[in-house]
């Protein structure tokens, strides 16, 4: 099917809104709102300086996208949210989870995150633009960066959920 529409940031913002509401809504019975986005390609990743207390422990799911389109999408997600979020999702109570161990967690929010890109890919097909997602990966930690390629263009949305912040940083390179 050929492209429908450019994709342009309002295209990817809409795509991201409505993905990353549908997920936490459907699966956490949380809504997201959309707080701030950002779009230049030489724009610095949602630091923790972005995020609030950006010294805490973050868990980073990353999920990319081949076809039409090229990307990757990171999900930023404090580690107190992600372990509600799975606690959640999971029908786990802290103590459970805490027994379970960090893996549990990792898995959590890989899930989550191959939704939402999931999600927002689907959007992306809509308008023309075939692609498939990759598996799924984790980064933990805090006061990191991730930097991509001058090729990349990068949109950054933050999302205030459960009074918590969530970051969706999108990578994108339009297939020459």
């Amino acid at each position: 099917m050929p492209a429908t529409e450019q994709i342009t940031e309002s295209l990817i913002r809409d795509n991201i809104s409505r993905a990353v509401k549908h997920v936490f809504m459907t699966m956490l019975g949380r809504e997201p709102t959309l707080t701030t986005a950002a779009s230049s390609p030489k724009e610095v990743a949602p630091t923790p300086s972005a995020l609030p207390d950006g010294a805490r422990p973050h868990v980073v799911g990353t999920v990319g996208f081949l076809g039409d389109v090229n990307g990757l999408i990171y999900l930023y997600i404090d580690l107190d949210f992600a372990r509600l979020c799975t606690c959640h999702l999971l029908g786990m109570t802290s103590d459970e989870l805490s027994e379970a161990g960090d893996e549990v967690i990792n898995d959590a929010i890989g899930e989550l995150t191959n939704m939402t890109v999931g999600s927002f890919k689907n959007g992306l097909n809509d308008s023309g633009y075939a692609c498939m997602l990759t598996i799924p990966s984790i980064l933990r930690g805090s006061n990191f960066t991730i930097e991509p390629i001058g090729a990349a263009s990068r949109f950054t949305y933050h999302f205030d959920c459960s009074n918590h912040r969530l970051a969706a940083d999108i990578l994108l390179k339009l297939e020459d």
